[in-house]
Order: C-alpha cells, then sequence, then structure tokens
C-alpha cells in the first residue's frame, strides 16, 4: 500500500511517467491504480479528445504505439489505457522501440492482471528503469485481518478482531470481494463506529455463531456440543461453506497445530510468525496444542485425508455429509 501512495502522491506533483506497466496476481491495486490514472490525469474537458480505453483482446501492439505517437489535442497530454493487458501477453516484445523512445505527451497504461511478465526480457527492465512498474502480490491470507483494519482505519471506521476474522474466514484473499463488503458497512454505518460480528452477521450474512473460526476454537477446546452443532449448521446450509473447502480448513489447521507442537519458542510473537496466522489465533492454538498431544494431532491429519477421500467416494458411496462429519467428530474427540 505504501507503494500505491507513493506513486499517487507523485503524480499528484505532476510527477507523471510516459508508461505505467501493473501486473501481478492481485487485481485489486492495480483496477486501483487504473482507476485512479482514468479518473485524473486529464480534465473532464479534455478525456473526450485525448483519452482512449482500449482491451487486450481488442486490439494489436501495432495499434497501442500508432495510437500513443498522437499528439494530445488542446490539451498537454493524451492518455491510453490498456485494460487486460495480459490478452496480449504473447506479442509484448514488440513495444520494445516504444518503450525505448515514448511520446512525451502520452500517458501509456497497461493493467496486466492475473500474472505477470518475465522481467528478464530487456523492455520490461526498460519500463522498470526509466518508467514505472508496479508489481501487485497476492496478500497472504495471515495478512488479511490486517490489511481489512488498515483499511477501515483510513476510512474513520474501526473493527472488532472477531468482526474482522469473520471476514477473512468468509471472503478469504479476495482483496475486490472485501472492499465491497466493505463498502456496504460504510454505506449503514454512520462513521467513526465500531464494526461488531452483529453488524457482520446482519448485513452480509456471515453466521456470527456458525463459522469455521468458531468450528476450530470448539474443536481446540474440546466442545463435543458445540462443534457438533456447527457441524449440523454447515449440512444443513451448504451455502454457507463448501465441503471441500471445510476439509481444507481443518486440515490447515491441524497442520499448524503439528507445527505448533514443534516450535521450540512459543510466545505469541514467534507463534504468529511461524505458523503464519493472525496473532489473534495465538491463544486458541495453545489451548489445543495442551488438548492434543502431537502423537493425537498426526493421527487426526490422516483421519481428514480419509474423510477427504471418502468425500470424493472412496471407500463410501455417497455418504452424507453429516456422516463425515460424525467420523471426524468422533475421531477427534
Amino acid at each position: 500500500m505504501d507503494e500505491i501512495v507513493k506513486i499517487i502522491n507523485d503524480i499528484k506533483a505532476g510527477k507523471i511517467k510516459p508508461i505505467y506497466f501493473l501486473m501481478g496476481d492481485e487485481p485489486y491495486y492495480i483496477d486501483k491504480l487504473t482507476e485512479y490514472l482514468e479518473n485524473n490525469l486529464l480534465t473532464e474537458e479534455e478525456k473526450g479528445f485525448n483519452q482512449m480505453v482500449l482491451y487486450g483482446r481488442d486490439t494489436t501492439i501495432d495499434e497501442i504505439v500508432s495510437n500513443a505517437k498522437r499528439y494530445p489535442m488542446m490539451a498537454e497530454r493524451q492518455v491510453i489505457i490498456v485494460k487486460e493487458a495480459q490478452d496480449l501477453s504473447k506479442n509484448f516484445d514488440k513495444i520494445e522501440s516504444y518503450v525505448n523512445n515514448p511520446q512525451p505527451t502520452t500517458v501509456l497504461v497497461f493493467a496486466y492482471k492475473y500474472g505477470k511478465v518475465d522481467k528478464r526480457k530487456k523492455w520490461i527492465k526498460t519500463v522498470a528503469k526509466d518508467h514505472l512498474l508496479f508489481e501487485s502480490e497476492k496478500l497472504k491470507d495471515w495478512k488479511v485481518a490486517d490489511w481489512i483494519k488498515r483499511v477501515l482505519q483510513g476510512r474513520g471506521f474501526s473493527i472488532e478482531p472477531k468482526a474482522t476474522i469473520m471476514l477473512q474466514e468468509f471472503l478469504g484473499n479476495d482483496l475486490s470481494r472485501i472492499a465491497n463488503e466493505l463498502t456496504k458497512l460504510e454505506i449503514i454505518l454512520p462513521k467513526g463506529s465500531v464494526i461488531t460480528p452483529d453488524h457482520v452477521e446482519k448485513n452480509i450474512g456471515i453466521s456470527k455463531d456458525f463459522n469455521v473460526f468458531e468450528l476450530r476454537k470448539a474443536i481446540g477446546e474440546k466442545n463435543h456440543h458445540k462443534t457438533f452443532q456447527i457441524f449440523s449448521y454447515f449440512h444443513q446450509n451448504p451455502k454457507s461453506i463448501p465441503k471441500v473447502v471445510l476439509i481444507a480448513q481443518l486440515f490447515g489447521y491441524f497442520s499448524n497445530l503439528l507445527k505448533y507442537h514443534g516450535l521450540k519458542d512459543k510466545s505469541p510473537g514467534n507463534v504468529a510468525s511461524k505458523l503464519g496466522v493472525h496473532p489473534y489465533f495465538v491463544d486458541e492454538y495453545r489451548i489445543a496444542g495442551a488438548n492434543f498431544p502431537m502423537k493425537k494431532v498426526s493421527a487426526v491429519i490422516s483421519k481428514i485425508k480419509e474423510i477427504d477421500g471418502m468425500s470424493k467416494g472412496v471407500g463410501a458411496s455417497n455418504l452424507p455429509d453429516i456422516e463425515l462429519y460424525k467420523e471426524f467428530l468422533i475421531s477427534v474427540m
């Protein structure tokens, strides 16, 4: 985010590059930067003759370069934005001559999503050196909670830890989806509000009591009743979490618990760092570690692998989800 702030501040200060190449696996930041460039480099009056939006699947490098070499009309510059530029990936080498000698009155923007250009290529090295190359990395799962907190702080809101984790568990690390849901909450709640699990449940539709976060907690505490309640809820509401996602979450949880047992330094900071989890979860792993010795954790992981096979028809034909959950519950508890 700091890099994005610097790019925007440079643009505001008039330090505008002839070429912006935005690429990476995380589309959210690419979309946001593209949107900013599209909305702020020209006035509304100038855009009519001097701003062009192209799409990779509908254009060619030759056409882009031809347009880029034009002069602006009654404006200081023209802006050409190429969205979905990844569709041009096989032909980008053709842009090398333009990258070496760009039209100074043109701002050429490429939005290259869901991947990266090979940075060993000569032309992309020139972009990085003489123009602007931005790489949008996919956010690690364990960093999503802090990202949510920072975004809301920047907009005048705060959020309770459990509400943050609910959003993360339900939406994963899809920043665009998370941002959309946060916008809903911002519209509904007055500025300065503290977003609670109740707000998330009521306005986004994520149950504050029946979710993977609460399931892991109940399992770690060996709370049989609560664990079965949540499994029953998932069975009755299959859209709340796909079975394959649930099994993957359980596997990840017990895999982390196995790592926890292997740590010599079990201080909260080291546990959060080594397991790649939010500090909010550290105490949960401490309790689960006391309830599940390493040998038991290994056995549970084996059982999860077995249940994963059963869910795909291996060794059990069309076994109902609730029966799979019972199998797991008996093994764990």
